[in-house]
């Protein structure tokens, strides 16, 4: 299974935010949309970031309430990893594992066109696995 595979049934919607918007804007928009990153974009849709609950906590922790004040451009990750539509679903879980990190934002030919979280991998890879069963289940049934 493909990136593009999971891309197809969960939709491309990529909610991107610029980097000189304060955190606390961010910190809004991730609880009214209910997720947990925001790419963070520059004024002509270029990935520039990835802000994350986890730069979030991990910056409160350091700086305290005045977080809130600054642009996320202090705060993002500036070194993303990324995706293509073509990339396997396992070498993309893979990835994610071993750099812990649960968003990656999909790149076609440079431009943003999804992003896939490690929860939306697991439920791909579940379905696949449960197709794949019954498979084999029927085979085995239709044997005897």
């Amino acid at each position: 299974m493909k990136i593009a595979d999971i891309l197809d049934t969960k939709g491309r919607t990529v909610h991107t935010i610029l980097p000189y918007a304060t955190v606390t804007d961010a910190v809004r928009r991730l609880e009214v949309l209910g997720i947990g990153a925001l790419v963070v974009c520059d004024t002509e849709h270029r990935l520039v970031g990835i802000l994350s609950e986890r730069d979030l906590i991990r910056e409160l922790a350091q700086r305290g309430p005045e977080l809130l004040t600054q642009p996320i451009s202090e705060v993002m990750t500036r070194k993303v990893a990324t995706a293509r539509p073509a990339d396997e679903l396992t070498s993309a879980m893979a990835r994610m594992t071993s750099g812990r990190y649960r968003h990656l934002p999909v790149l076609d030919g440079g431009r943003l066109v999804g992003m896939v979280s490690i929860g939306d991998l697991v439920k791909a890879r579940l379905r696949d696995m449960e197709l794949q069963t019954g498979v084999l289940r029927d085979a085995v049934i239709a044997a005897h």
